[in-house]
C-alpha cells in the first residue's frame, strides 16, 4: 500500500490501514455523535479542517481509553486489549514475510 522511504515506516503504515475502520473511524464518529468533539475543536488550515489542541486532547484521550479495552479473541479463546491485537497482528505479518506460515487477514469481530 505504502511506498517505502527513509522518512516513513511503510509496513506500520501498512498495518494501521488494517485498523483504522474498525478503530479509529469508529471513535471518531462515537466522539462526534455524542457531542464530545465539536466545531470549536478545530481549525481550518491548508484547505482543509484540523483539530486544534484541545480537540487533539479528547482524541488521544479517548484513543488511549479504547486500546486498553479488551476483546475475546476467537483463537486464543482469551480476553486481550486491541493494542494487544495490533501486536498479535505485526507477529502474523512477520510469521508470513519470514516463510514461516501464510498470512491470514485479520476478520473483525469485535
Amino acid at each position: 500500500l505504502h511506498e517505502p522511504s527513509e522518512r516513513r515506516f511503510s509496513l506500520a503504515l501498512d498495518l494501521s490501514e488494517i485498523f483504522k475502520p474498525i478503530i479509529a473511524d469508529r471513535i471518531a464518529n462515537r466522539l462526534v455523535k455524542q457531542g464530545i468533539i465539536k466545531k470549536e475543536h478545530f481549525r481550518e488550515e491548508l484547505n482543509g479542517v484540523l483539530l486544534n489542541d484541545e480537540g487533539k486532547k479528547i482524541a488521544l484521550k479517548a484513543f488511549n481509553e479504547e486500546m486498553q479495552k479488551s476483546v475475546k479473541h476467537p483463537k486464543l479463546k482469551r480476553n486481550v486489549t486491541k493494542q494487544r491485537l495490533i501486536r498479535l497482528e505485526a507477529y502474523k505479518l512477520i510469521k508470513h514475510l519470514i516463510g514461516v506460515k501464510e498470512y491470514e487477514p485479520l476478520v473483525a469481530w469485535f
